[in-house]
This record gives C-alpha cells, sequence and structure tokens, in this order.
C-alpha cells in the first residue's frame, strides 16, 4: 500500500542518502521521456521540502533540458536490500549552473565530482513510499570510476568544449539552457 506526504521525512531522508543509485524521469508535453539513472554519492536532502543532486557531465543534458522546458522531474530510490522499499520523490525542478551566485552556497553540500556541470533541485510537491517486494536483492560491489577518470583527463577546458558540443540541446532539440 502506499504512502504519501507532502515532504521528505527524516526516517525517509536517511533512506535516500544511503542508496548508491537513484533514478531521475521528466518529460515535456511533447516529445521523449527521460529516465536517467545516477550514482556517485551525488544526492542531497537540504530541507523536508528541498533536495537536489550534482549532475555531472555526460553524453545528453535531457534532464536540463526538460526541466528548462516544462518543469516536472520525478526520482526513485529503491532498497536492493533485504528490507523492500520503493521511494519517490515527485517535484519542480531548478537548474543550478557553476556560474550562478547560488552554485558557490550549494556547492558545498556535494562532494566535489570532476566534470561537475550543474545541481539540480527539485522543490517538493510530493512523496510516495511503496513496498518495493517486486526489486530483487543486490549488493554494491563498487563505483565505477570510469566517468570520473574520463573528465579529469579531459580537464575543465576539454569538459566545457564536449558540453558545448554535446549538451546544449535534448535529443528533441529542446534547449538545455547550458548558457543560462
Amino acid at each position: 500500500m502506499a504512502d504519501f506526504n507532502d515532504h521528505i521525512t527524516d526516517k525517509l531522508k536517511d533512506f535516500v542518502e544511503a542508496q548508491p543509485v537513484f533514478f531521475t524521469a521528466t518529460a515535456c508535453a511533447e516529445g521523449r521521456i527521460n529516465l536517467s539513472p545516477k550514482g556517485m554519492d551525488s544526492f542531497r536532502v537540504l530541507s523536508p521540502t528541498l533536495c537536489g543532486y550534482l549532475d555531472v557531465t555526460g553524453s545528453g543534458n535531457e534532464t536540463s533540458a526538460h526541466i528548462r522546458n516544462d518543469g516536472r522531474i520525478t526520482l526513485m530510490f529503491n532498497s536492493f536490500t533485504r528490507n523492500a522499499l520503493i521511494y519517490r520523490i515527485y517535484g519542480k525542478g531548478r537548474v543550478v549552473r557553476p556560474h550562478h551566485p547560488e552554485y558557490a552556497e550549494l556547492a558545498p553540500n556535494f562532494p566535489e565530482l570532476p566534470g561537475a556541470r550543474q545541481i539540480i533541485l527539485i522543490e517538493v510537491e510530493s512523496t510516495q513510499s511503496s513496498c518495493g517486494y517486486g526489486v530483487p536483492e543486490m549488493t554494491m560491489q563498487a563505483e565505477r570510476q570510469t566517468l570520473k577518470k574520463w573528465a579529469e583527463k579531459k580537464g575543465d577546458d576539454g569538459i566545457q568544449a564536449y558540453q558545448r558540443e554535446n549538451n546544449t540541446v535534448s535529443i528533441d532539440g529542446l534547449d538545455a539552457g547550458l548558457n543560462d
């Protein structure tokens, strides 16, 4: 049975911050739905009604484009341990880029990761917990180091060039706001 709240409870704050992987989903009225896995200890609960994650440079920038053009975002956290649980956070997203003044205030809440592109903030509208009995039990072996090594090898100038070439528009041609 699902349980709804209008905020992130203390108990579920501890749960989400302990998960090694979470998923983001965004969409606009037209075009593809984006669903992305995230990891790297990048998620933080900043208050009962505000959370976010440090987003690193990747092959696309769909989440940013969808937030800029629609705003809706859903996060999903699964327990892969013996204690089954699925937790969703529904809200409105906002993108904070490194050149925005607010970024300097928020950045200390997150790990320093090479290739950091932006912070995705979510103003919580509602949350839902459900059983998760259909999710398998699995164990965490290790964080992948590939993306960190790739970003370190590229360096700041290389990352910026990559972002200009690959992260300015979504698959559907929406402006990702990289220059906002």
